[in-house]
């Protein structure tokens, strides 16, 4: 198995409504410098301003973005590229994260990589901690910034200690 932690900014709450703005992701492993970046075209009228914001774009930058499929077609072929066994998507709030990115492969491909599952880095941490309650964002070594492929890397970074220096049994191979 592979793992691909991801990251993404929107401009709204749900995809299909709104549009995903871009993403990030990073395959884990010690090195952590295999990335992906994509920047999306809006696919939606709708957008909520305040969400907007937290990516640094405007609206108008947005529109000059890349094809939204061609994005996600180009995303697929990395993930092929670089996965060794089945790809498994991880991200910090995977609930929307995955939501985006599992809409938009379906919508725009036809079919999803990953297939129909994902992880939650911060559920892992807290299992390992028997605390559901564990904070884990002190780990990260990369600043969070809102650029998805630092907040990937700093995630990663976390699933990392964890399995070096809290016994998580993963593989990355």
């Amino acid at each position: 198995m592979s793992y691909f932690m991801v990251d993404i900014e929107s401009d709204g709450p749900i995809p299909g409504d709104f549009s995903m703005v871009c993403f990030g992701a990073v395959l884990v492993n010690d090195a952590l410098d295999t990335t992906f970046y994509g920047k999306l075209k809006p696919i939606s009228e709708k957008f909520n301003p305040d969400a907007l914001a937290v990516s640094g774009f405007s609206r108008e930058k947005t529109m000059c973005f890349d094809d939204p499929k061609e994005v996600m077609l180009e995303f697929e072929e990395w993930i092929k590229e670089y996965s060794k066994g089945r790809p498994v998507f991880i991200s910090d709030n995977n609930g929307f994260d995955w939501m985006f990115i599992c809409w938009y492969f379906h919508h725009f491909t036809g079919k999803n990589p990953f297939g129909y599952s994902s992880r939650r880095l911060s559920d892992l941490y807290c299992g390992l901690e028997k605390n559901t309650f564990a904070q884990w964002k002190h780990l990260r070594k990369t600043e969070h910034t809102h650029n998805p492929v630092d907040d990937a890397k700093g995630n990663a970074e976390v699933l990392l200690h964890m399995k070096k220096e809290m016994g998580l049994k993963i593989s990355l191979k």
